[in-house]
């Protein structure tokens, strides 16, 4: 089977070819072709560790090279976070490393702050929120949407031991059910 199928529909009066991608070939995690999303890195444990209310997205002001880096997978957001500074977003301690066929670059740190893009009006209400409600801001994970690199980062209020240890149970509970009712 071909990863692409071919869709003829009509569209006022006129037919249309559209090549669309079987459902094998769709991974979520990986890429999401109708979208033109490519996923680089996931935090694994923010599910786990946060209570997430919202998600956002913010585009990152990175160098070329820190591009490149990045669309090739080489990247990590484990054990990062979202600062505010001066009324702008950073995302702290995410890894970065130098692009390995750029030229040396002096004076390079693989985890200094990248300043994320998003609306005034955006980082006023997640000021608000993390200021009154006491909430964190936790990067999920960075993608390609198009060809530029974005953060989705969540509000979220973390969790403590035997609130994770519930949503385990749970998880598995829900898991047990549905292995029944399969069978």
């Amino acid at each position: 089977m071909s990863d692409y199928t071919t869709k003829t529909t009509v569209a006022g009066g006129v037919w249309i070819n559209r090549s669309l991608p079987t459902k094998k070939s769709i991974s979520p995690l990986v890429c999401d072709r109708m979208n033109h999303m490519k996923i680089l890195a996931i935090n694994k444990r923010a599910g786990l560790d946060y209570d997430l209310r919202d998600r956002y997205e913010a585009g990152m002001v990175l160098s070329g090279q820190e591009v490149k880096s990045v669309k090739t997978g080489h990247v990590s957001i484990k054990g990062s976070f979202v600062t505010l500074k001066g009324g702008e977003l950073y995302l702290t301690n995410a890894t970065i490393p130098p692009y390995p066929h750029a030229g040396e670059l002096p004076d390079y740190d693989p985890m200094h702050p990248r300043k994320l893009l998003l609306k005034k009006s955006e980082i006023r209400a997640l000021i608000g929120k993390s200021k009154m409600e006491g909430l964190t801001l936790i990067p999920l994970r960075i993608y390609t949407k198009n060809r530029y690199c974005k953060l989705e980062f969540g509000v979220g209020k973390g969790r403590k031991k035997y609130d994770k240890r519930s949503v385990i149970a749970q998880r598995e509970a829900q898991r047990r059910m549905q292995r029944e009712i399969k069978t």
